[in-house]
């Protein structure tokens, strides 16, 4: 499955400095790819440094927003939103010091 990821707000700097990725995610059988499932994929391939930043147990860290086609992701489901081929994904920080 093609899905366009973006991370903003300084999560870009867990993936080496890219803020867009364009990936193809691959899907075990016919099971409905989730968010529960993207993330896990993300930890273990995006995510170059300090994993903790970004995910906390099997979601991710209080204060990093999630859209899914421009969606909060709240309004979905969170981790069991469905995802489907070419859809974009963004997490933003809204945590910063000051």
């Amino acid at each position: 499955m093609k899905l366009t990821l973006e991370f903003g707000g300084g999560l870009e700097l867990l993936c080496e400095s890219v803020k867009t990725h364009n990936v193809d995610v691959d899907q075990t059988g016919e099971k409905k790819l989730t968010m529960k499932d993207l993330l896990s994929w993300v930890r273990t391939n995006l995510i170059k440094e300090r994993p903790e930043m970004f995910m906390k147990g099997d979601s991710v860290r209080p204060g990093v927003l999630v859209l899914v086609n421009d969606c909060d992701w709240e309004l979905s489901g969170q981790l069991d939103t469905t995802l489907e081929d070419k859809d974009v994904v963004v997490f933003i920080s809204t945590l910063h010091g000051g």
